[in-house]
């Protein structure tokens, strides 16, 4: 077994490893870097969509020439995409027709964020595409072989969310991002913790792992907290008349559901502003999985947003907003309304809810930054890190190793620093630095 571990291992984002069984390759995520992304955004405001070659050039895609360097591009088999975040997914639509026979197999909920980035970028997507749904596999036909690739159901930050295991004449090739063990989650099943133990009894040959927290000494709490905070951020608001607007991930669906189940107390008009919180509510919609569909208003259009805002201004206590831009992303609508450029000003007293953490990446540690000194400016008040991480800490890193006992432990998703501490975890479950715990860069070869 061979695993190229192409982007993520040395960035937050980024994701792409391949593994090589035989003659047989199958890759596992597509994700974009958006620190990059980010900052041409600044300089190139009115550019919407980029090519691969652009992409490439500023390091915002993976650097997937190794695998026609190492001769392993024609033998994938399929590309298999764990959850709907863009660092996972969000390059697929640009890389996809480089491997064009090989299929795309993820959860429905993916699968459908994938088809409307594919639509927004008007990239042509050859490629058959496979919707399967957690806790259940599919045979892939090899070169040599027949191979199992199984999706185990697991909770994170986003619907349907998958880790994934390749079961080859080798062993179990097991694909571990991204995940937190909530018991009590807003939306969805608990993990499924008895499949994940009978696979530790099977035999795990390797184990790639995400290690974004693997430096904090905690389990991940439960969504359910979060739920408790949003409950108790909008208790905190006194004035009536005053603005209220909600910031969240777009792609935390449980968590949107809870800012409008506890919105709706306020008794104001729900209104969701922004092009990304419209794709993925939408992709939910799709799937049956958005409780919240008939409580909200949904605007999209940037003509339409700024006239809603107008209206805003003259009635602001009679909308809650939820909207992009909770790090501070240039043109994000959070951003121009904080920036004076829009119709609707900020006062004293209204009142910004951050139900998110700032991803932590110098380019959004910086926006933030500038953008809440400009509110504390205006004498806005604000709530943040009414939030709950979607990331494994240290003891749910330490859980999963021991569920699936795995023979080699390869720390992803996050930077040589942020991965060091999971080798240390693993050194006290008694692997071998080197030998069974490896400590990875990007575009190198593991032979197991």
């Amino acid at each position: 077994m061979e695993i190229c571990t192409i982007g993520g291992f040395e960035e937050v984002g980024k994701n792409m490893t391949a593994v090589k069984v035989n003659d047989d390759v199958f890759i596992f995520d597509v994700g974009i870097f958006l620190p990059p992304v980010i900052e041409i955004q600044e300089t190139e405001p009115q550019q919407q969509v980029y090519s691969e070659q652009k992409l490439r050039k500023i390091g915002a895609i993976p650097d997937d020439y190794v695998l026609d360097k190492l001769g392993w591009r024609n033998k994938v088999r399929a590309i298999i995409i764990g959850h709907a975040h863009l660092d996972h997914v969000g390059a697929l639509p640009y890389l996809a027709q480089r491997y064009s026979n090989a299929p795309i197999i993820a959860t429905p909920f993916t699968m459908a964020l994938f088809n409307d980035l594919v639509e927004d970028n008007k990239m042509p997507v050859k490629n058959k595409q496979i919707s399967l749904k957690g806790n259940s596999s599919i045979k892939i036909k090899g070169a040599s072989q027949e191979y199992i690739l199984e999706f185990i159901h697991v909770t994170h930050s986003t619907l349907q969310c998958v880790l994934s295991a390749l079961h080859t004449n080798e062993g179990i090739f097991f694909y571990a991002l991204d995940y937190k063990f909530d018991n009590y989650p807003v939306m969805e099943t608990v993990t499924n913790y008895k499949r994940l133990k009978e696979l530790g009894r099977k035999g795990v040959k390797v184990l790639v792992i995400e290690a974004l927290y693997s430096g904090k000494e905690r389990r991940t709490p439960s969504e359910r907290i979060a739920r408790n905070m949003v409950e108790d951020a909008f208790s905190r608001i006194r004035k009536t008349n005053s603005a209220i607007l909600v910031t969240t991930f777009s792609s935390h669906i449980a968590r949107l559901k809870s800012i409008v189940d506890f919105g709706k107390r306020t008794n104001r008009k729900i209104v969701f502003l922004g092009r990304s919180l419209n794709k993925y509510v939408n992709c939910a919609i799709k799937i049956n999985e958005c409780p919240f569909q008939k409580e909200i208003e949904m605007i999209k259009y940037r003509n339409q947003v700024n006239s809603f805002l107008k209206k805003l201004e003259k009635e602001r206590g009679k909308y809650l907003v939820v909207c992009t831009g909770h790090q501070a992303e240039p043109g994000s609508i959070l951003d121009r309304i904080v920036s004076d450029k829009t119709d609707f000003k900020l006062r004293p007293d209204d009142n910004i809810i951050f139900s998110s953490s700032v991803i932590p990446a110098s380019v959004n540690i910086h926006a933030r930054d500038m953008m809440d000194k400009r509110l504390i400016r205006k004498g806005v008040r604000i709530q943040t890190d009414v939030h709950i991480s979607g990331h494994a800490g240290r003891e749910d890193l330490r859980d999963l190793i021991e569920m699936l006992v795995p023979k080699h432990i390869i720390p992803a998703h996050g930077t040589l620093q942020q991965e060091t501490p999971l080798i240390e975890l693993a050194k006290e479950l008694k692997y071998k630095f080197g030998e069974t715990a490896h400590l990875v860069s990007d575009g190198k070869v593991l032979k197991v």
